[in-house]
């Protein structure tokens, strides 16, 4: 009976592989959504978030269900990884089903690997539950170790719980977990070798992120702006980083620290464009899909979906299409505020 079931999902899944794939008009290959589930969130990072947010009303938003329907769209269109993102996803209640019914995608679909995006408050609640529900990775944002200075950036965090949830989050499982640091000059940059060495001591991997302009905040971001290439020269003044070959399906680019197992990633937007090999669609809190992170160029998805419930073939005909007005790439500009004003809250990360 076990050999007769994965016989009919190998024939399904080579079914799939033979449906249109997402080719957008320079050639590039869609096959990773970053998909968020939620607008609203228990901090208020500082190059995230207005201290007093204003967030969707409920009806506005995806159901759970509606999020499961578009993402067995895509994934029956090719795409191989889903980031589930938010907001912070796992304040969305019923979250845990959720992941639970897109990791069962990985058994009828093309879809090989699904993620998650988290500010490590939940964690100790939700950890195993996820690696039971097929997450293979996690990526943890983490930009201070001092507890006054993580409050000041996160306006609501507590360091203590986060910290805890990096435990909980390396004894449940997972294939790897990530740390995410967004470096601000004046703010945190002190901390890029003491963010290093702590990925170090807990066998993580850990990604620094340049702040992208995306919605009104309280700060000047080209004065706080710090770039990939500045945080590297910190680094090199205490480790020893080879180029890596390693990728994630991501924009990250990689360093090997030398003997250990952490790798550095770089997340450039502005001073290593990478929107030459993107590979990424985004998926708002309502249902917007946005071809690039930087641009306003989107499709909406949600009113295919409430216009015409259960029809997945003319979901996917929608998703096709929309690879005709996917843009060669962003024009970020950090000296303008904002450039878009839609938070990175609402938009998938």
């Amino acid at each position: 009976m076990l050999a007769l079931l994965n016989g009919a999902r190998t024939i399904y899944k080579i079914m799939l592989e033979n449906q249109p794939q997402l080719i957008d008009r320079f050639g590039r290959k869609v096959t990773y959504v970053r998909m968020s589930i939620t607008d609203r969130c228990d901090f208020r990072c500082v190059y995230c978030m207005d201290e007093e947010m204003t967030f969707m009303p409920r009806a506005q938003v995806l159901t759970l269900e509606e999020i499961l329907f578009l993402l067995r769209a895509f994934c029956e269109l090719g795409v191989e990884k889903v980031r589930i993102t938010g907001g912070e996803p796992l304040v969305r209640r019923n979250v845990d089903w959720l992941m639970a019914e897109i990791g069962k995608l990985k058994q009828t679909t093309v879809l090989k690997e699904l993620t998650l995006t988290t500010n490590g408050s939940q964690l100790r609640k939700y950890a195993v539950k996820l690696a039971e529900a097929g997450v293979d990775r996690i990526n943890i944002s983490l930009d201070s170790l001092r507890q006054e200075r993580f409050k000041a950036l996160t306006r609501t965090g507590n360091l203590d719980t986060v910290l805890d949830g990096i435990d909980a989050a390396k004894q449940a499982g997972f294939k790897r977990v990530k740390l995410n640091a967004v470096i601000m000059k004046g703010r945190n940059d002190d901390e890029v070798i003491d963010l290093a060495n702590f990925a170090i001591h807990n066998d993580l991997d850990i990604s620094y992120i340049e702040e992208m302009p995306l919605g009104h905040v309280t700060h000047q971001r080209a004065e706080s702006f710090c770039s990939s290439d500045e945080v590297l020269a910190i680094l090199q003044t205490g480790f020893q980083l080879h180029r890596s070959t390693s990728v994630t399906g991501g924009p990250s680019r990689y360093y090997q620290l030398a003997g250990t197992q952490s790798k550095i990633g770089f997340i450039s937007p502005h001073s290593h464009n990478f929107c030459e090999s993107c590979n990424r669609v985004r998926v708002t809190t309502e249902g917007r899909l946005l071809l690039c992170l930087g641009q306003e160029h989107s499709v909406d998805l949600r009113g295919i979906i409430r216009r015409y419930p259960g029809d997945i073939e003319r979901l996917k005909e929608a998703i096709i299409k929309s690879m005709d007005i996917k843009p060669e790439g962003h024009n970020f500009n950090i000296s303008e505020q904002p450039i878009i004003f839609r938070h990175m809250s609402a938009t998938g990360g």
